[in-house]
């Protein structure tokens, strides 16, 4: 006998990943303040703090609380990936005017460390190469204490005209 009875019945698989992995019920619902279309959005820039911008160059400060944290206690992968794509996109409309869209090309992270619960960190983003279709930005994640380098990620936009009909 396995952990699923009948390995055929997907409901089966759901409800025991659910309430025996997880402990919850497959059915409960998520609350309708959570069901917005931009809750990530805004609990990402909740955590970031804007501190320097010009031309080619933007820098924030970065509180790692409880919930973006990993079950090890640093900051989970993800939420390094949401804000390097965040903060390359702001860098990049520093150079790239309005009417042009950006399109996220390629995303590249390095994870070097990991950033402790409840620490600041210093996320800085510069313009490596724009030109008129491509937009290149990199972005370093430093303990704000210590500047221990801890994650860096590098940003490629494609650079498209906004379709007029």
């Amino acid at each position: 006998m396995g952990l699923v009875e009948d390995k055929g019945d997907v409901g089966s698989l759901l409800d025991f990943f659910f309430k025996d992995v997880l402990g919850v019920s497959s059915s409960t619902t998520i609350p309708s303040h959570l069901e917005d279309k931009d809750t990530f959005s805004r609990l990402i820039r909740g955590l970031l703090k804007l501190t320097h911008i010009h031309p080619g160059h933007i820098s924030y400060f970065l509180s790692v609380k409880p919930p973006v944290s990993n079950a090890y206690g640093g900051l989970h992968g993800g939420v390094v990936a949401s804000v390097a794509e965040m903060v390359a996109v702001a860098c990049a409309r520093t150079v790239v005017g309005k009417e042009k869209e950006l399109f996220l090309g390629e995303l590249s992270n390095s994870y070097l460390s990991a950033a402790p619960q409840n620490a600041e960190v210093k996320v800085d983003a510069s313009v490596v190469r724009s030109g008129r279709n491509l937009t290149v930005v990199a972005v370093e994640f430093r303990m704000k204490e210590s500047e221990k380098l801890v994650y860096t990620s590098r940003a490629t936009f494609y650079n498209m005209p906004v379709a007029s009909l």
